[in-house]
């Protein structure tokens, strides 16, 4: 999926306004949109999750840090990638803000080439994860029109049971699980086993490193 530069949004949070300034130039001057904010607050207070974009994020400002908004982003179940910047670079905070899934941390001055580069990557590791959560939600609504039955044969199959098994384990006919079986792949929209169980990764249903018995 190829998304046009100006859909993205790269936000930019920063209380110094110097900063704000050269960096939303910059970055506009590749073709990114950008929404600088001089506080946390604000920012959340602004935020689109319906757009892919990245999140540019000093460490150090007053009423709530860097770090604290990475924090309360968590709490939200939000997941925009973020770049942190700063102008004080201490290990144990670039070790907090990574350990919870920043995806870098530079110092400034820093290389501009090298931020574009990261503000590339986000992106495009949002635009794959957001690309993952529709596919998830897909698969989803397709388990939810399997009947109890359907599902408790669903989970023996792509957990390894073959149908004699799952017979056995159910104690009905292979013939029935031959039906439900079928039943399943129509609704699931799977054209084999294998895709099948790629889906039920997907949900979780079962762990990746699985083996297929068909």
């Amino acid at each position: 999926m190829e998304v046009n530069k100006p859909s993205a949004i790269v936000y930019l949070v920063d209380d110094e306004f110097a900063i704000r300034d050269s960096l939303t130039l910059l970055i506009e001057s590749t073709g990114r949109t950008v929404r600088s904010f001089e506080s946390a607050n604000d920012f959340l207070n602004n935020y689109n999750h319906e757009q892919p974009g990245c999140l540019i994020l000093d460490v150090r400002m007053s009423s709530m840090s860097g770090l604290e908004l990475q924090e309360e982003l968590s709490k939200r179940d939000i997941n925009i990638p973020i770049i942190f910047i700063s102008g004080h670079a201490d290990i144990s905070d670039s070790a907090k803000a990574f350990r919870a899934g920043a995806v870098d941390f530079l110092e400034k001055p820093f290389d501009n080439e090298i931020l574009l580069k990261r503000i590339e990557e986000a992106i495009q590791k949002d635009i794959e994860i957001e690309e993952q959560l529709i596919k998830k939600r897909q698969i989803q609504k397709r388990l939810d029109h399997l009947t109890v039955r359907e599902k408790e044969v669903l989970s023996l199959i792509v957990s390894s049971h073959s149908n004699k098994e799952a017979a056995a384990i159910l104690n009905i006919s292979n013939r029935t699980i031959d039906v439900h079986r079928a039943h399943i792949m129509e609704k699931m929209q799977a054209a084999n086993l294998a895709e099948l169980m790629m889906m039920a990764m997907h949900c979780e249903i079962i762990q990746h490193g699985s083996e297929v018995v068909d």
